[in-house]
This record gives C-alpha cells, structure tokens and sequence, in this order.
C-alpha cells in the first residue's frame, strides 16, 4: 500500500481511536482526529477506561501531564486492550518524573506497536536522563541506537521525532522524514495528535513501519500547508485541522 492508500482506508472506514493523552492537548487531539476523517474517544479513569477500550479500534497512550486518575488507569485500560487492538505508546517528558518513566519502561514489556517520542525521550526508555519537559535535549539520530533497543523489546517500530523524523525497525533506520514546520513545535499537543494518527493509521495496515510512515509524512505535510497559510502559531493551529482534512482528500503524496 502506498501512503494515500493507507490514508484513504483509513478515513473509508473511521477507526475508533481510544486516547489516554495530556489535558492541555485534548481538545487539539480530538479536533484533529475528527478533521483527518477519524473518530476519538476519550477517558483515563479506573472505572471507566478499561472498560471503553474493548470498544476501540486502537488505542494511542501518552503520559503527558499524568494525572492521579492516570496513574491507576492508564495501566489498568492498556491490560484490558482486546487482542489484535494496535496501541501506540508516545513517552512524554520521562526522564525525571519518577513515576511516567518507571510507567513507560514498564509499558515496554506490553508490546506497543508504535513507541514515539523525541530523541531525549526514546534516550530515556532505555536508561537515559531526559530532556527537560517534553523539550528533547538530544538530536534524534544521537537515539537511533536506543530506538533499535526498544523496538527489539517491544517487538514493533519507534518514531523518534525531531527536525527530521526517523522511522527505525529492530534492523536500524527504515525511512527518514524532513518535512513539516517550525511552528509545530510552538503549538501544545501536536505531538500528541501524531501519536494519535499514527494509532488510526496502524488499523489502515498491517504493516506498522508503513503506518508510522503514512502518519508522519500526512502530518508533516499537513503542517507544511497549514504553515503556509497562518500568520503565527495560534493560527497555524486552526489552519492544520483544515491541513489534516485537505491533504487527505487531495493526496499526501500529490501534495508532497
């Protein structure tokens, strides 16, 4: 499949995307879904969540801003993920939260489909000292290393994001992606819709490289679209939802 295939299955049949994701990235996250022509869901809590999940198509967990309901829900609901439901997992700023960086090693073992995150992050999954907040201190092709480690544990594919985004197997580097806009990185959340995309596109294929691929180079391109567009980040956040949406319709690689 070819990556407007993959973005095209995808939006043919909607996949239900269930996201334990940051409360400051929520809204961005559902709202993005909804314009790349998926359908989110959304709730972390024990009473609630491992329950939801068996209704989901994919799961995307991120452990930005961990609440208390998190803590004791977001394991519990990735313990009830059905057979056969791809998962994402996307570390957010582990290092030296003490209880996200012993949730995120631990989640290793859980056999996530998709591990994503910055060079500092993916660096810390295997013993590393973070970077500072979600803000990565290291460049990402200083983590192609960590990256082959974890993906070799967990048995899937890492995204380590950055400038360029490096798609990386248990054999080394599968693709490289330099595309998208400074301005993504000026907009709260937007990381954590790509782990989102990427959980949607993982039901689109089963071939999660392709998947991670296809979530990336749409979301990089979308950016480069919504950037061209916007006058400044609170704008360039409105015009990638219309990106998202747009580059669907007319083509990922046509636009590329």
């Amino acid at each position: 499949m070819t990556i407007d295939e993959v973005v095209a299955a995808a939006r043919r049949n909607p996949p239900m995307v269930h996201c334990l994701t940051a409360t400051v990235s929520m809204s961005l996250v559902a709202d993005g879904l909804l314009a790349a022509g998926l359908r989110p869901m959304m709730t972390e809590t024990l009473e609630e969540a491992p329950v939801v999940v068996t209704a989901a198509d994919a799961l995307s967990v991120n452990l930005g801003t961990l609440s208390t309901d998190g803590m004791v829900g977001i394991p519990a609901t990735v313990a009830a993920r059905p057979d056969g439901v791809p998962w994402v997992l996307d570390p957010t700023a582990i290092g030296l939260a003490p209880v996200r960086t012993r949730m995120a090693r631990d989640f290793l073992d859980e056999g996530p489909d998709v591990v994503k995150g910055n060079a500092s992050e993916i660096l810390a999954l295997v013993g590393g000292r973070g970077g500072r907040g979600a803000d990565s201190a290291d460049a990402p092709e200083h983590a192609v290393d960590a990256a082959v480690e974890v993906a070799r544990r967990t048995g899937g594919v890492v995204v380590v994001s950055g400038p360029t985004d490096v798609v990386v197997t248990t054999d080394g580097v599968a693709e490289k992606i330099s595309r998208g806009h400074p301005f993504m990185a000026r907009v709260t959340g937007t990381g954590c819709l790509l782990g989102a995309l990427t959980a949607g596109c993982l039901v689109a294929t089963d071939d999660p490289v392709q998947a991670a691929v296809t979530a990336v180079t749409w979301f990089d391109v979308a950016g480069e679209v919504a950037a061209a567009r916007a006058g400044g980040p609170g704008t360039f956040r409105v015009q990638l939802l219309d990106a998202l949406d747009e580059v669907a319709r007319t083509g990922v690689e046509e636009t590329r």
